[in-house]
């Protein structure tokens, strides 16, 4: 990486592609798909402001591959059901400022919520820990549906680039279906797709084979890959690696890294740690390990508010993008704002009700973003200032009692 690298510089990816610069919008829980999961007028209008707002790269929020397995009551589903002028309208959207715009594709395997799956599916029958008020036990998946669910991404995948997407970010992290083959944790099976590490790359593997397949040379693919799930038993950092230097395989454009579960939910940290803050970017450390194993760049996404701190890491090679997720929901045109001053920074405020057990477990943080979200998508301007109660009040009028569910990220 050259030295002299900053977030103004556009970027060539492995596709052929050239991004404007170097700012990746990450992806977020929008909530914003209508009664039967096909995108709103107002999903176009947050993604047209945030395009133009400057940022080369948006990925969407998890657009799920599968009407039957659901993460959220109010996901995006693309499959053959689909309303694809729909689609084409939110691609057109997004890209009205000149940005690239990516399709986050998922299935949550067991992270969903009981209200939306009485017998959710996993590799393996292994129940969420500590989380049965919110989740049911999953069912191990046969081999045939396996088959179907990667089948169900290179649908996803061939519609997003058919709709006027640029790209597919395959989601691979906190503790999705992708991210439970992975994990020796989650995945006990003694078949082909696991037990070894070997075998529980396989399935993350076939999926990146057949989604290439579907959309062939020229179209951007990703994933966003966790560095370790922060809980016993799960996939730690050594077995990351591996799986990192194996995607080398694949061309990907970019690879973004994540950490984190729900059930040790670190990606959602209200309160990171000093020495976290004091560096701004919460994977960068991973990142510096990484960059001299792998061949593939990558985006560290997390904790950057800063344009000096972003440089610093575009200029060392820490990271070829930087991932910015929650600060857009306050400050949508954040990366005209860092490209035009050197200066800036982005202010965050710490959220608190002053009840743990209310910010621990109603997601303080979460809601508060979604109703910015909401705003945006209204045609609205963030309130930055906006307090916690009217937050909490707006998540219980649209779910109840259920806000005290767990939610994705």
């Amino acid at each position: 990486m050259n030295q002299t690298t900053t977030i103004a510089n556009s970027l060539t990816l492995r596709s052929g592609r050239v991004v404007k610069n170097r700012f990746l919008k990450s992806a977020m829980s929008e909530q914003l798909a209508n009664s039967v999961n096909d995108p709103t007028p107002e999903l176009g209008r947050l993604y047209e402001t945030w395009s133009m707002g400057g940022a080369a790269v948006l990925v969407t929020g998890n657009v799920m591959v599968s009407r039957n397995a659901l993460g959220e009551p109010a996901n995006v589903v693309l499959d053959e059901q689909a309303d694809l002028e729909a689609f084409r309208r939110w691609a057109a959207a997004a890209k009205s400022g000149g940005s690239d715009v990516w399709m986050q594709i998922n299935h949550p395997g067991k992270q969903s919520p009981n209200f939306l799956s009485k017998t959710p599916v996993a590799p393996s029958a292994i129940k969420l820990a500590g989380l049965d008020a919110s989740f049911n036990p999953p069912r191990a998946l046969e081999p045939q549906e396996i088959e179907d669910i990667i089948e169900a991404f290179a649908v996803a995948a061939r519609l997003a680039k058919h709709t006027g997407f640029d790209g597919v970010q395959v989601h691979c992290a906190h503790g999705y279906l992708v991210s439970q083959f992975l994990s020796p944790r989650h995945n006990q099976r003694d078949d082909e797709w696991g037990g070894s590490l070997a075998n529980r790359m396989r399935f993350l593997h076939e999926t990146l084979r057949r989604v290439r397949e579907a959309v062939g040379d020229g179209f951007s693919l990703s994933v966003k890959i966790n560095s370790a799930d922060f809980k016993k038993g799960g996939l730690e950092r050594d077995e990351a690696l591996e799986i990192l230097k194996s995607l080398d395989q694949f061309n990907l454009d970019v690879i973004e890294i994540s950490g984190g579960t729900y059930e040790s939910p670190v990606m959602m940290a209200a309160a990171p740690k000093q020495s976290t803050i004091e560096r701004e970017a919460y994977f960068i450390e991973f990142a510096r390990l990484l960059k001299h194993e792998i061949s593939t760049p990558l985006v560290v996404t997390g904790g950057f508010r800063s344009v000096s701190a972003m440089n610093e890491a575009l200029s060392a090679g820490d990271t070829a993008m930087i991932g910015i997720a929650r600060p857009l929901n306050v400050y949508p045109d954040l990366p005209n704002r860092a490209i035009e001053d050197a200066s800036y920074r982005a202010h965050m405020k710490h959220l608190s009700s002053g009840v743990s057990y209310i910010d621990r477990n109603a997601m303080l943080e979460l809601y508060w973003h979604e109703r910015q979200i909401k705003r945006l998508g209204e045609g609205k301007a963030p309130q930055p200032d906006a307090g916690v109660l009217s937050a909490l009040w707006f998540m219980f009028k649209n779910l109840g009692a259920g806000m005290f569910g767990k939610r994705r990220a």
